[in-house]
């Protein structure tokens, strides 16, 4: 299905710089690549609804913010359960994403902290619906986030470790510019067939933004989430997502867990809303892979108590 995509996924790419492997491991400090020193820019992206982008956009951010990384969360969803979700009030904003890419209005004034120490955001609201159709004739539209988040690491305003991106379900110019902006790309894809049906076009997208704009653009992961492990096709798409992207399929698992809907509900993020539930065990799972991938020297153990370990004992 994916056979002429897969040269994305090889290490070696032709967009890496010598020395590179597929995955992202370097710095970049030019107005091309979009990030100051040390930063690493994740974008979170599925045209797919409903394939749990957003509450990994969320509990991953907040993992990181709680080992204490930098962290801000650029909400690029005019529905903005981003923002929702770690407690902002977006319908009293002043300002928001919106203003950044119409308005031309510096990224660190919309900057908000949320209630998580280390843990900032840039918000959205529904005024970024209209977002791409007023930005559709200006010159250089596909970079206006890229731009912004230079502008504002390099001339240290604001630093961060991580700059995590959250995408509407849809492939539009606002997609396009959080693809534009990132180093890597985090997909998240529901272990069901139907969303390998959509594959294709999110992975032909990537590929042409790396090509034609982003030559830095790399595949960080393909993430497996509301896994239901008592389903037989939950783990047949494993196993077809593990012959297809092969290393670039994470080790991380996200089981379905009700009390991830439950936290973004309350304005929480998992680890604080329920931290022994089984979401709290695979994001903490995640967070650790995400950060032996971007940050080696960081890395630590992997937490207990995950479902891909759950499964590797199961499988013996």
């Amino acid at each position: 299905m994916f056979d002429d995509l897969r040269s994305i996924f090889k290490k070696g790419t032709s967009g890496a710089r010598p020395g590179q492997s597929g995955s992202f491991h370097g710095d970049f400090s030019s107005p091309g690549s979009g990030s100051g020193p040390n930063t690493k820019i994740i974008v979170v992206v599925n045209q797919k609804g409903g394939c749990g982008k957003t509450t990994t956009c969320i509990n991953l951010s907040a993992g990181l913010a709680k080992k204490n990384l930098r962290v801000l969360v650029v909400d690029l969803d005019p529905q903005a359960h981003s923002s929702l979700g770690l407690g902002i009030d977006v319908y009293g904003l002043s300002a928001s994403i919106y203003d950044v890419l119409v308005k031309s209005k510096e990224l660190d004034q919309v900057i908000l902290p949320t209630y998580l120490e280390h843990l900032d955001i840039a918000p959205s609201t529904s005024l970024l619906t209209g977002a791409q159709l007023e930005i559709a004739d200006l010159l250089g539209r596909e970079s206006l986030l890229r731009t912004s988040i230079w502008r504002m690491l390099n001339t240290n305003v604001r630093q961060y470790d991580y700059v995590i991106m959250d995408c509407s379900p849809s492939l539009n110019l606002i997609t396009i510019n959080g693809l534009v902006a990132a180093q890597s790309v985090l997909v998240p894809i529901q272990a069901h067939y139907f969303s390998l049906e959509g594959m294709r076009e999110l992975l032909s997208t990537i590929k042409t933004v790396k090509e034609r704009i982003n030559a830095e653009l790399d595949v960080l992961g393909i993430l497996p989430t509301i896994f239901d492990s008592r389903t037989r096709m939950s783990r047949e798409v494993l196993l077809q997502l593990r012959e297809y992207f092969k290393e670039k399929l994470l080790k991380s698992i996200i089981r379905m867990n009700i009390k991830l809907a439950d936290a973004s509900a309350h304005g929480r993020a998992i680890f604080d809303y329920d931290p022994y539930s089984n979401g709290a065990k695979d994001y903490s799972f995640l967070v650790n892979e995400i950060i032996s991938l971007t940050r080696p020297e960081l890395a630590a153990p992997m937490p207990e108590g995950s479902a891909v370990l759950e499964i590797q004992e199961e499988n013996g």
